[in-house]
């Protein structure tokens, strides 16, 4: 069989979902790969370069789809170009069935196979096919770098000679993939960066990327996440806090990215008019949900305009385009991914397996009939496990109280060991000799000191801490050879001991700590 990649004729559509690397993975399949000549120019793949890889270049998209059993895309497919396809055909592309309903009607009239990537379930076997994830991740990423373009001021903090240059403050809201990757590209630029998102489960992760989760003082009644790990609608009260908390955040908010989508709805409008109009002058909006709407009141799809007070609202619907190399081989890789799903004998031959979670998931349409909305995924998705116990973050005055409180039992155990040792050698130097009391006395304090040092040592650091104050054990190693030539057979024995397990402790710290050093160095 053979599969070919059309050149994509949406306006400004630069991806391709065939490269000459995903070619060469398919044709181990058992493929034979085909694409229209300069399919790939705009991604930076020459018609030369897939000749290398062993794919046959045709001139024009009709002679493509004569010769291609499977039809590889990215966009959805025009009126036109499903009219090429009939039964035998299969078009793998992304197709959003819940809103292109008379496409889906005409694929069936066609009796063609079409495999939706956009409705590939979110479950840990199919990550590899996740095209929407792929996508998300580099529009996220692209959006931070819009927003630098149009902000023109450092993300970073930075003192000069010139003066202090504050750092930019950027709110994300909605933390899935393409959230997640703007909170890491703006944390990583310097930026102070906020985010939010309904699912209190994320919290953790937007920490772990050195981001502050903005928490709502709300008693959540329902689950924040949908069915596949998407955000599910908010009830009308969660709303009016969620805009209020919003209100609060935007006169100091240097850069907004907005990433809320439910799936088969449009857009939730999350920054209002009256936000933008609270912002400063020369802040940016970047909306990633222009294609359904926007998140914002006033973003217009596909176009970059200036509000009353100036501030930038950003739609373009085009962020993975922008970045047309890495994307084609992101979303290659999805396809190619999917034909091994496909081809379970990698002979060449579609096997398509209605039975198989994530074949029947993607598949919308099949020998003439729709087949979406598909059943739920017997397997349980990636991001549908239920939320934690949001944590309540404390106020500065219940921060306080808990500093004075543990101090105040840190303190009393410190003065319960004093006692206990200053009773003990009380109690020792009535009936022990002088020589023994005085380095009895120094013995006892040097535990009370290494317990109070080792002690409020992070337990993060103990590692490397101990690693190298393993050298400490030197002067055990030294005490003991001193007391080898006692003459005493069991002294002799013990301080022999001594030398053996101090030495142990002294190269065996030294080698944990040239492994961790190991581990950061650059190959």
């Amino acid at each position: 069989m053979k599969i070919g990649s059309p050149r994509e004729i949406y306006a400004g559509e630069a991806r391709v979902a065939m490269t000459p690397d995903s070619a060469t993975q398919l044709q181990k399949l058992g493929y034979e790969c085909v694409i229209e000549s300069g399919a790939g120019k705009a991604a930076g793949l020459s018609d030369d370069a897939y000749r290398a890889a062993g794919v046959t270049v045709v001139e024009t998209a009709a002679a493509l789809y004569e010769t291609a059993d499977i039809i590889a895309k990215v966009r959805p497919p025009e009126t036109a170009e499903v009219d090429r396809l009939g039964p035998g055909k299969t078009l793998i592309s992304f197709f959003y069935p819940a809103q292109n309903t008379a496409l889906l009607e005409q694929a069936k009239d066609k009796g063609a196979t079409v495999v939706a990537m956009d409705m590939v379930p979110r479950i840990s076997r199919a990550q590899k096919m996740d095209a929407l994830s792929s996508m998300a991740n580099i529009a996220g990423y692209r959006a931070v770098i819009e927003a630098g373009n149009n902000f023109g001021r450092f993300f970073t903090g930075q003192v000069t000679a010139a003066g202090k240059v504050p750092p930019a403050k950027v709110l994300v809201i909605g933390a899935g993939v393409a959230g997640l990757a703007a909170i890491g590209t703006a944390t990583s630029l310097g930026a102070i960066t906020y985010a939010f998102d309904v699912r209190p489960e994320v919290a953790e992760q937007i920490e772990s990327m050195g981001a502050q989760f903005v928490y709502l003082e709300f008693e959540a009644t329902q689950d924040g996440a949908a069915t596949g790990g998407y955000a599910a609608p908010s009830s009308p009260e969660f709303r009016e806090k969620q805009l209020a908390k919003f209100r609060e955040l935007a006169p100091e908010i240097d850069i907004v990215i907005t990433t809320a989508l439910i799936p088969g709805r449009d857009a939730p409008k999350l920054w209002l008019a009256d936000m933008v109009a609270a912002m400063k002058p020369g802040s940016v909006v970047i909306d990633l949900a222009a294609e359904r709407g926007g998140n914002c009141d006033l973003t217009v799809a596909d176009q970059k305009i200036v509000s009353e007070n100036g501030v930038t609202i950003v739609g373009y619907t085009d962020f993975p385009s922008r970045m047309a190399a890495q994307s084609s081989t992101l979303y290659a890789t999805n396809i190619r991914h999917m034909m091994t799903d496909l081809t379970p004998a990698k002979d060449g031959v579609v096997v398509h397996n209605m039975e198989d979670d994530v074949i029947r998931g993607a598949t919308v349409t099949k020998g003439g009939e729709i087949t979406f909305p598909p059943p739920p995924p017997k397997i349980q998705a990636i991001a549908a496990a239920k939320p934690k116990e949001k944590v309540k973050e404390l106020t500065p005055e219940e921060k306080r109280a808990q500093e004075i409180a543990a101090f105040k039992t840190q303190t009393r155990n410190q003065v319960a060991m004093l006692a206990g040792g200053g009773a003990l050698i009380l109690l020792a130097g009535l009936y022990a000799p002088a020589s023994f009391m005085s380095h009895f006395i120094v013995f006892v304090l040097a535990c009370f000191v290494g317990f109070q040092v080792i002690w409020n040592v992070s337990h993060s650091l103990h590692t490397p801490l101990m690693a190298i104050t393993n050298a400490i054990s030197s002067i055990i190693i030294l005490g003991a050879l001193m007391q080898i030539g006692s003459g005493n057979f069991l002294v002799i024995i013990l301080a022999a001991l001594s030398v053996l397990m101090a030495g142990i402790n002294i190269f065996g710290g030294f080698m944990v700590t040239r492994r961790m050093l190991a581990m950061f160095q650059k190959s």
